[in-house]
């Protein structure tokens, strides 16, 4: 391995545990910022047993390298999944995707049978192909500036060069760790690493303009404080004007409502609308913006006694909902119960006596 090859990976495999050990720092109590250490770490398995030389399965380390090199594929999935979708929840599945994928792998390597290795490489294939779907997903719908950049490099630049790096090892076993592929290997690991991870950086930094109250209060459409600094008059107008069409006009009711539209009504482009939505009302998901005046209408109808007749299923499209499978599962997650069961703990409660 040349020195300009050695340089190119250490330097990786320095900023691949740093910002590993920023995520960890910044939010280890978080799935997404542990699931970010965990494809880091699997990162620098990939990049240094990618190297000429290095791995091997005579040695301990060399051995533990290999296992989380091999299962960096189901891991970058499991990230993307936990960066992008902000209702991700930590599932043993996953875990066991992982571990199938590693178990594959090493077989393998050991066994050296071509319908193994192939089979590894399609399951491989099939995560990069998940991870890029989960980024390009929630494109539309994602207020963070940053995370959005984020997606279109993860979607359109590291899991496309993931492929072909699956792709080349399938065509062509070895070429990867073997000059002058590898060189270029490393070139492209480095490039893509520092472009991750300014964009990684940059995701932290407008989350902590957030506070966390207001990220936490995605059943409520108007989080009380504002997520960072001063209200100019401008900004001011914006949110009044908001508000209006949001409250008084209901325009949440609309369907097709996007984060165009909403900007065309109030004739603003659409970056400055999701960064009002996201830094003044703390969303990080215009759809959990316009869900809370949805449920907040629904909660309403299922505690009044004069609809107490009506459909649930009616409620749900009168507030915008598309059906009643997606109203269900939004009204569960803010509200810890179903409409049914919320109508019937609200509309059971006994009249309040008063002394005379």
């Amino acid at each position: 391995m040349s020195m300009l090859e050695a340089g190119l990976r250490g330097g990786t495999v320095a900023i691949l545990l740093l910002v590993a050990i920023l995520s960890l720092r910044d939010s280890g109590r978080t799935p997404a910022g542990r699931n970010s250490a965990l494809f880091l770490l699997s990162a620098v398995g990939y990049v240094t047993c990618s190297a000429p030389g290095v791995a091997s399965l005579d040695t301990p380390l060399g051995l533990s390298l290999l296992a989380v090199s091999l299962g960096h594929p189901a891991l970058f999935w499991i990230w993307a999944a936990a960066t992008f979708d902000d209702e991700f929840k930590p599932s043993w599945r996953r875990g066991f995707a992982w571990l199938g994928l590693v178990a594959l792998g090493m077989w393998s390597l050991l066994d050296s049978q071509p319908i193994v290795g192939f089979a590894y490489s399609a399951l491989s294939l099939l995560f990069v192909g998940l991870a890029a779907w989960h980024a390009l997903a929630g494109r539309e719908t994602d207020l963070v500036e940053a995370r959005r950049r984020l997606r279109m490099l993860l979607a359109v630049s590291a899991a496309s060069y993931g492929a072909v790096l699956i792709v080349t090892d399938v065509v062509s076993p070895g070429s990867s760790v073997s000059a002058p592929f590898s060189i270029v290997n490393a070139a492209g690991l480095a490039t893509m690493t520092f472009a991750i991870a300014l964009l990684w950086l940059g995701i932290a930094h407008e989350a902590s303009a957030v506070s966390p109250t207001a990220s936490d209060q995605r059943s409520s459409p108007r989080p009380e404080a504002p997520a960072a600094g001063p209200l100019d008059q401008q900004e001011a107008a914006l949110l009044e004007a908001l508000r209006e069409l949001m409250e008084e006009q209901k325009l949440y009711r609309h369907d097709g409502l996007t984060i165009a539209v909403l900007a065309a009504r109030l004739a603003i482009p659409e970056y400055r609308l999701r960064r009002l939505i996201n830094r003044r009302l703390g969303h990080r998901n215009f759809s959990s913006f316009v869900n809370g005046y949805r449920l907040a209408e629904a909660r309403a109808a299922l505690a009044d006694p004069v609809q107490a007749n009506v459909p649930i299923l009616t409620i749900a499209l009168d507030t915008g909902f598309q059906s009643l499978a997606p109203f269900n599962r939004a009204f569960k997650t803010t509200a810890g119960m179903t409409p049914r069961e919320y109508r019937r703990q609200h509309l059971s409660r006994p009249e309040p006596r008063f002394a005379t």
